[in-house]
């Protein structure tokens, strides 16, 4: 952290307007006490961000500001500098342009760094600015990692020259010795502090590209040389139990990884590329699986009807949207809100995601013949009240489930459609009788997830005449509010979002809409008749976000598009 006198920091801020009188007289006494600097005070009372605090620095002192958020750096440009110079003095080179070597550092005053890094490298030295965290993560991130790829290169180019064939049973020596028990341990713990729910490991030409999914978005992570490749890839595959030695079929297996005295769930799936084979680690965290009912995000008009719906006795109801939408979340957090003493609740899933106490979970598995309907008819004989099927995909499932909440189930399920009405044509177009289906469907949930803007650069804008126009389209109320969006910072990755919430659309089978569907009707005429049942569309759902300063425009229409 820079360090300027308390008067000179204090002057700053005030004339830009980031804190009061009245909070620098407090932070000052609060000084006196602790000795802290006064930067680091601020940032723990909240005053401003650690980001904010770097730019107005930056600033003051005409030194380049940079955000250290999705930055790539050449590993050889990073380690032109001693990892004890870098940790010592909170610095990391950023690049390196013929004899100028640009010096990220949290204290660009520090002129005795400056003197040692230009003395190391033999570069002229651009100073800019930047968070220390940022500093820290990058240091951990290049310089652990490249310590512990190196020793697992040696080792392999080291075999190599004996003459030794790195076989399965060589790698599985390798991967169980400390350097790639680093790697990965470290890609995963990055990718768990980060808020990643998938870690995505491809094989390319050269060598190994790692991206993490974070809020819904693929970001890059790192690249690894092609001589660690396989280590990499045999380690997480004997950490889920898979076979090494099978490279040209798919596989799918579960790592329950150590973290601070618990562990962390991950599904793993590999796929064969004419690389190697690509792997997949979904991270399952329980908390964020099952949540109260109150916290899914529903509107008070969904949440009533949702209610409604669950405390039925018997009927289907279904939960619908894309891959990675959040039904899982949705179908977990009403199955542990229903389970109870009295209740026989029993779930068919591929694969079984999380456990649920005081549920029966059934994986099925179709290698041999025993798939959602076989599995169906099975517990249909085990006396359930309540019955989850993982996914309804083919006409004996959908006709099984149908038939279960016609002889007094309450079934859970799901379906791969845009919308709320569309469920209703794919049923029937799966070859579902629509007597059947008006008879037994009680309710379609449509749902969403999008991103939420970052609280630490949140920012009022004035929309553009397109946007506005958009807002208008979906937006209830005749008078528009003040929107925001995020201007990027270290906290949120320089995307201007952090975390996500969810949207819906809530569709009950009334009378009037059994009576359409025994007419085998369009998607409009469904679409029609739930609007004047009151329907709130997905769009217009997430335009109130929008106007709640939750999210932005462009988000809404990125992930619900027109349906209709």
């Amino acid at each position: 952290m820079v360090f300027f006198t308390k008067s000179k920091l204090g002057e700053i801020l005030l004339q830009e307007g980031i804190i009061t009188e009245e909070q620098l007289s407090d932070v000052l006494s609060q000084q006196k006490i602790s000795g802290e600097r006064l930067g680091r005070i601020l940032i723990e009372e909240g005053y401003l961000t650690e980001e904010l605090l770097m730019e107005i620095l930056g600033k003051q002192l005409d030194i380049p500001h940079v955000s250290l958020s999705n930055i790539k750096i050449d590993s050889e440009v990073v380690t032109s500098i001693p990892v004890d110079l870098a940790q010592r003095h909170k610095i990391i080179p950023l690049e390196k342009v013929d004899n100028l070597l640009t010096l990220a550092m949290s204290d660009p005053l520090n002129i005795a760094a400056l003197d040692i890094v230009t003395m190391v490298t033999g570069c002229e030295v651009k100073p800019v600015i930047a968070c220390e965290s940022g500093i820290s993560r990058l240091i951990d991130q290049y310089f652990g990692l490249k310590e512990s790829m190196e020793k697992a290169a040696v080792d392999i180019q080291y075999s190599s020259r004996k003459g030794e064939d790195i076989d399965d049973n060589k790698i599985k020596e390798y991967v169980d010795e400390a350097p790639i028990v680093r790697v990965v341990n470290s890609i995963v713990q990055q990718a768990l502090s980060e808020g990643a729910s998938d870690i995505h490991i491809e094989p390319y030409d050269q060598g190994l590209k790692i991206r993490l999914r974070i809020d819904g978005i693929l970001h890059d992570h790192m690249t690894t040389s092609k001589n660690i490749r396989p280590l990499i890839i045999s380690r997480i595959k004997i950490m889920a139990n898979m076979d090494i030695s099978e490279k040209r079929l798919p596989q799918d297996g579960r790592i329950a990884f150590p973290l601070a005295g618990s562990s962390v769930n991950m599904r793993v799936s590999t796929l064969p590329t004419i690389f190697g084979e690509k792997i997949v680690m979904r991270i399952l965290d329980k908390d964020k699986i099952i949540i109260p009912l109150d916290k899914l995000g529903l509107n008070q008009l969904n949440f009533n009807q949702y209610q409604r719906l669950i405390k039925g006795a018997s009927g289907i109801i279904l939960v619908t949207g894309p891959t990675g939408c959040g039904k899982s979340t949705t179908l977990y957090s009403t199955l542990n809100h229903l389970k109870s003493r009295e209740k026989n609740i029993i779930t068919v899933e591929d694969p079984v995601e999380y456990h649920l106490e005081g549920v029966n979970q059934v994986q099925v598995n179709t290698k041999i013949g025993f798939n959602f309907a076989v599995a169906l008819r099975t517990i249909l004989r085990q006396d359930p009240n309540i019955i989850m099927i993982g996914e309804i995909r083919d006409l004996e499932t959908a006709e099984i489930a149908a038939r279960s909440a016609l002889t007094g189930h309450l079934v859970f399920s799901t379906l791969h459609t845009n919308d709320a009405p569309r469920a209703i044509t794919r049923l029937l177009d799966m070859g579902v009788e629509d007597y059947l289906l008006s008879s037994a469907v009680i309710g379609v949930v449509a749902q969403r997830l999008v991103r939420v803007i970052c609280p630490y650069c949140k920012e009022k804008y004035l929309p553009s005449r397109e946007e506005e126009k958009t807002f208008c389209l979906y937006y209830k109320e005749t008078k528009i509010p003040s929107l925001y969006r995020g201007k990027g910072c270290d906290s949120c990755n320089n995307t201007g979002y952090k975390g996500r919430h969810a949207i819906h659309e809530v569709m009950l089978f009334t009378e009037r809409m059994k009576k359409i569907i025994l007419t085998t009707p369009s998607v409009e005429e469904i679409y029609r008749e739930a609007r004047t049942e009151g329907l709130i569309s997905l769009q217009e759902d997430g335009m109130d976000r929008v106007a709640q300063g939750l999210t932005t425009i462009s988000e809404v229409l990125r992930v619900a598009f027109e349906g209709i």
